[in-house]
């Protein structure tokens, strides 16, 4: 419900919450409907009432919508998962998403290969007779297998090595330009 239009003439869920009488200019009002109570019960208990109002002054009356929808998702999320919160929740989403692009690029490059993959037998090119989804060392071209018997990345030229206890330079960090 948006802040002019009309309500009804029940408290609205943050009066009742807080067990006070519900005004004409309650600033709650308009956000937190009186049938939505565990709305405002979820963001006072994350954000404090006074804090909510005190948000609800300082942003324009054209966002406060979008401001209550905000606090109403982040205070719920951070019930969910107290220590990470909002943060968690796009984490998760970020790692999500790399596990589509990942998929998606080896869909690629398995749809490259049957596209590439030619329809009679005779051909004597190596790269070609290289089967994604079966990697075997044994069969696996000599430029996609390093000497020292690890795969490189065909992708990128750069590479660094680690020494014994696993870091790659003296600090103990990796190289980030």
């Amino acid at each position: 419900m948006k802040g002019n239009e009309p309500r009804s003439s029940s408290s609205c869920a943050a009066c009742k919450f807080l067990k006070r009488r519900c005004t004409t200019t309650c600033q709650f009002a308009p956000y937190f409907r009186s049938d939505e109570p565990k709305k405002f019960a979820n963001v006072h208990k994350v954000f404090g009432a006074s804090n909510v109002i005190k948000i609800l002054n300082e942003v324009p009356q054209d966002q406060r919508e979008d401001t209550v929808n905000s606090l109403v998702y982040e205070a719920e999320v951070r019930l969910r998962d107290p220590v990470y919160g909002c943060i968690g929740a796009i984490a998760s989403l970020q790692r999500k998403m790399v596990e589509l692009q990942h998929d998606l690029m080896v869909t690629k490059a398995h749809l490259a290969y049957y596209e590439a993959k030619p329809s009679s037998t005779t051909s004597n090119c190596s790269l070609l007779d290289f089967d994604p989804l079966n990697v075997n060392i044994i069969n696996t071209p000599s430029f996609f297998v390093d000497t020292s018997g690890g795969f490189l990345d065909s992708f990128s030229q750069n590479t660094f090595c680690m020494d014994q206890t696993g870091s790659n330079n003296e600090f103990g960090q990796f190289p980030f330009p």
